[in-house]
């Protein structure tokens, strides 16, 4: 059914006699049904016609526009792997003037408008196109959201469009708001949404990871946002990753400053005809960030938790995130990661949790499930093309890696959402974590001497920022608790010391004191000096992630 009545011709004939698209029209005549716009463009054109036409079958108004030119759609792939020298490079106009459709020998003037956007990029034709290059991009999905640039000076030219009828309604005692015409982006999406969802076979979802996104220029027309450059310079500033000062957003923000007297003197009204539609620059797939996490346990003494490189030199040929993330990246092809874990270990600390390593009472809890082992991490696979995996097929992921290097084993290994990352780091300082240190003194020592350690509970130290840390991190003194401290005698300058401490305490220096920087500590609690000689973390006590069956 035609959309547009008897009230509507007034401006219908405005608007087409001056070299606007059906479409268009019915945005400017404020047609918000999606129904009469998914219809072809020349059933579109041929309905236009028949309701501006004369008794003689010939139109009221004479289209004072510049002879049709023919237009043909390329190939998109032509298009966008070899640009042409001037930047148009997806639709070409043909030397000879003459209209070229892809669906049939219709002749079509270029909408003033929307500068073809709702004429031949609407077209089935088109949407196969860019269907095409969305399958052949790799990626898995199982719906899409699909979004659209358009260069900033559409909403110029509609600005333009809509003086001009908004001056000629108002002759009539009628008026017209901005709000009162259909977004050119609402219009289009009520057309090409259903067509991409049934030529994909996936429905659009505006809450999909995965976005299909096109972008539109039109290098004929650059110029037309450069005179509100002038008048209102302070509307456009230069900004980060931007090419040019005209962005859509600092183009509305003057359009809605401009007087409509000083925009009629810079800009005509209705707006001219182009030669040529708009080009596609680019079409681009991609898909948002997955989450894997789990634990990991870290054996080796020389290996540290991020690449440990110096002055642009790597110091050791591996790390922890390395060995973990390479696997992930290649099974979900993602492009690059980031690695984030709870706390860190120094390179010679190795993280456990193996229940036969520790003190009877931290054993029962491994035993108990009151503490799991190894350290929680979480890694950001960017813009994966793969992203649905079975539970089994994680889990072979998990042992892979196990199976790849004896210095490192992960278990727990999921997939998780980017909110739950945030538990992970919750309560960074109110967590607990274990370790088990081999301490030497330079005193001899019975065991007598290192039993009274046993009976101090929620000992509260003050710790200046290390030395061997200072580098990096900003001098603070920050208060830790050490909640308790188990001793094994080993010989005279040796014992074993199982701590559990407040998250964030350094463990070396509350054993040798970093000279003073960390009191108390054990060399000034025994009256000794002493040195610690190996560290291990044996529990993190997040109950993050979710234990897994193995």
């Amino acid at each position: 059914m035609f959309p547009l009545t008897e009230e509507n011709k007034h401006v219908a004939q405005l608007l087409f006699g001056t070299g606007t698209c059906p479409r268009c029209i019915f945005r400017f005549c404020g047609v918000d049904f999606h129904a009469p716009y998914k219809h072809s463009y020349e059933e579109l054109l041929n309905d236009i016609q028949k309701f501006l036409k004369a008794e003689k079958d010939e139109l009221i108004l004479e289209v004072p526009n510049p002879p049709l030119k023919k237009i043909r759609l390329q190939e998109l792939e032509d298009g966008i792997d070899n640009p042409s020298q001037n930047g148009e490079n997806k639709i070409s106009v043909i030397e000879d003037g003459s209209i070229a459709s892809p669906n049939s020998n219709l002749n079509v003037n270029v909408c003033n408008v929307c500068l073809g956007i709702l004429q031949e990029f609407c077209e089935k034709e088109f949407i196969k196109k860019v269907c095409q290059k969305v399958e052949a991009s790799g990626f898995e999905f199982t719906n899409l959201v699909f979004s659209v640039s358009f260069p900033p000076q559409l909403s110029v030219r509609e600005h333009a469009a809509w003086l001009l009828v908004k001056q000629e309604m108002g002759k009539q005692s009628l008026s017209l708001g901005r709000n009162d015409i259909v977004q050119l982006k609402e219009a289009y999406k009520w057309i090409t949404y259903p067509l991409f969802s049934e030529e994909l076979g996936v429905p659009i979802d505006g809450k999909s990871l995965f976005e299909v996104s096109v972008v539109f220029a039109h290098p004929e027309t650059v110029g037309d946002c450069h005179f509100l450059g002038k008048i209102l310079p302070d509307c456009f500033k230069p900004a980060k990753n931007k090419q040019s000062v005209f962005t859509r957003m600092a183009v509305m923000k003057a359009l809605n400053k401009i007087k409509e007297e000083d925009f009629r003197k810079q800009f005509p009204c209705p707006p001219n005809s182009p030669k040529a539609v708009c080009t596609v620059l680019e079409i681009e797939c991609a898909h948002g960030a997955v989450f894997v996490a789990g634990r990991y346990n870290k054996y080796s003494r020389n290996l540290p938790q991020t690449p440990w490189i110096i002055d642009g030199e790597r110091k050791l040929e591996s790390s922890v995130e390395e060995l973990i993330s390479d696997h992930l990246l290649t099974v979900f092809k993602a492009e690059s990661f980031n690695f984030s874990s709870s706390g860190r270990e120094d390179v010679d600390v190795r993280t456990l949790g193996n229940a036969q390593m520790l003190t009877p009472s931290t054993r029962f809890c491994f035993m108990t499930g009151c503490v799991l082992p190894g350290r929680p991490f979480a890694i950001e696979l960017v813009n994966p093309h793969r992203v649905h995996f079975t539970s089994q097929e994680i889990k072979e992921l998990q042992q892979k890696i196990n199976k790849s290097s004896n210095k490192i084993q992960v278990r727990d290994l999921q997939l998780v959402s980017r909110e739950a990352i945030g538990h992970m780091k919750e309560g960074e300082e109110e967590k607990t974590k274990t370790y088990s240190a081999l301490i030497w003194t330079n005193k001899v020592i019975q065991k007598k001497d290192i039993e009274f350690l046993n009976d101090i509970k929620d000992l509260k130290i003050d710790q200046k920022t290390p030395l061997r840390v200072l580098h990096r991190r900003p001098l603070a003194l920050r208060t830790r608790v050490i909640h308790s401290m188990e001793t094994h005698y080993v010989d005279e300058h040796h014992f074993r010391l199982y701590l559990k401490t407040q998250a964030g305490t350094y463990i070396k220096e509350f054993v040798h004191g970093d000279f003073g920087r960390t009191r108390p500590n054990i060399g000034s609690l025994m009256n000794v000096t002493a040195d610690i000689l190996e560290l291990d973390v044996e529990s993190v006590d997040v109950d993050w992630p979710p234990a897994l069956d193995d």
